[in-house]
């Protein structure tokens, strides 16, 4: 698959939260302890088959980046 976006990180999924209509997947990077969550769909969980072990990668591509600090 080809994508214009850049920001491919891969990794393995360790936990996938699975609610009604929404589910959280978490992969833990191949390159680190880094971990990213990501919200999709339960019906793009089943798509994908994606389970805990599974090799997946996460694209980002955004338009804007928000910076925050703790008061």
């Amino acid at each position: 698959m080809k994508l214009s976006a850049r920001n491919e990180l891969r990794g393995t999924v360790t936990a996938i939260d699975l609610g009604t209509v929404m589910a959280t997947v978490t992969i833990t990077l191949d390159d680190s302890q880094q971990t990213i969550t990501a919200a999709i769909t339960k019906q793009a969980v089943e798509s994908l088959e994606l389970k805990v072990g599974s090799p997946a990668c996460a694209v980002i591509k955004a338009t804007e980046v928000m910076v925050g600090i703790d008061d």
